[in-house]
């Protein structure tokens, strides 16, 4: 795959925050062109930045030079002092901008410094707070507000989720659910967390806590593949539940089944368990600090370990046994290891057939018996008599 750009940006709203003293970041949702999703938050003073930076980069586009050639949008200064309204106000104008950056010609909208400016940050995943300060307040943009010119790309449907338990959060980049919660799912991360909505509200949910509203979600795992696809362990585990498996630091795994709730099924030689799939990496893939982020948050809690739980989906959803996994998996590695030793001993059926002559054994003639004398005198000439009588 080529390098990575932007296919779309929206603005989703903002947030009030009153950490390290009170400001605003802008929420936005970036679609990359390998169709994962992540939603990024900045200061206006920081985009304002980036917008000046982009102009003295391209003097042409900005209309520098020439204001008849100007493409690159135009964005408002701060103003001194940044209040509720300013920032409420601020959004249709920044939704535009978003939309024109993204549709530059690729020369602008594909550089790095765009690149860079609307990648997952440290503090996007875990922002800096303080429990003893008043938690962010979020205002979503609504969703009956004037339409811009990001609705030409067509309207983002964030699925509907039904939380089936309650789950009080751990950190302040999650969100507390309660059983019933209805919630819109903005970003499903294969860890097991995934980026909800409700009302005005946003964080981290387990995945293992959602169910979607319209039937069970096996659909939407995939199939085992008991075939196994290598990965590496970046981060030790020590097994708690009996179907877990215990691995360190470098161990090279095959991963046989990607669940939602970001507990795969691996193997390791011819034993199967659960592993969290945040702890691990595709081998061969290049380690990333958004991966490395990620790795530090615990594990998300596994569908088995919920209780009391509230779901119209629990009876109809498939599951999978270990010993499933583990029969599947020992036949698996025995049909491998027939295929291997049938096409081993073909090779040498072949290599016996196309052997050169020269190289193969020549047969040895048969030694006739002696002649009687009688048939010697009978057959053969006078000189031969003489030499035997």
């Amino acid at each position: 795959m080529g390098d990575a750009f932007i296919r779309h940006i929206e603005l989703l709203g903002y947030e009030k925050r009153f950490f390290p003293s009170q400001h605003y970041v802008y929420m936005f949702l970036v679609k990359w062109n390998d169709l994962s999703e992540k939603v990024v938050y900045r200061r206006f003073t920081e985009i304002y930045e980036f917008h000046k930076a982009l102009k003295e980069m391209f003097p042409i586009e900005s209309g520098d030079i020439n204001i008849e050639n100007r493409i690159i949008p135009h964005l408002p200064a701060p103003k001194w002092f940044d209040g509720q309204r300013s920032t409420e106000n601020r959004q249709d104008t920044l939704a535009e901008y978003c939309y024109t950056l993204v549709n530059l010609p690729h020369k602008i909208s594909r550089c790095l410094h765009v690149v860079n400016f609307f990648k997952v940050r440290h503090d996007d995943m875990n922002p800096v707070t303080d429990s003893q300060i008043k938690k962010p307040e979020v205002f979503l943009l609504p969703k009956d507000s004037k339409k811009n010119l990001t609705d030409i790309t067509g309207p983002i449907v964030l699925q509907t989720y039904r939380a089936i338990a309650d789950y009080e959060k751990s950190s302040t980049s999650e969100m507390a659910l309660k059983a019933g919660d209805m919630v819109d799912v903005v970003e499903k991360s294969e860890n097991g967390w995934w980026f909800c909505q409700l009302k005005n509200k946003r964080g981290w949910v387990p995945a293992a806590y959602l169910e979607p509203m319209d039937g069970p979600d096996e659909s939407e795992e995939q199939e085992p593949n008991y075939a196994g696809e290598a990965y590496t362990v970046q981060k030790s585990y020590t097994a708690v539940e009996e179907d877990e498996l215990t691995l360190r630091e470098g161990d090279t795994i095959e991963v046989i089944h990607k669940l939602l709730d970001g507990w795969w099924v691996i193997r390791k030689d011819e034993t199967t368990g659960y592993y969290p799939a945040m702890y691990l990496q595709k081998a061969g893939e290049v380690n990333t600090s958004v991966k490395s982020e990620l790795r530090n948050r615990g594990a998300p809690p596994r569908r088995s370990t919920i209780r009391n739980v509230r779901s119209i989906h629990k009876q109809g959803r498939k599951q999978i046994s270990q010993e499933t996994y583990r029969r599947h998996s020992r036949k698996y590695i025995q049909n491998q290891r027939k295929v291997r030793g049938n096409s081993q001993n073909k090779a040498n059926v072949i290599i016996e057939k196309d052997e050169p002559e020269d190289n193969k054994p020549k047969a040895q003639p048969a030694v006739p018996p002696r002649p009687s004398k009688d048939l010697i005198l009978n057959r053969c000439t006078e000189s031969t008599w003489r030499k035997i009588l």
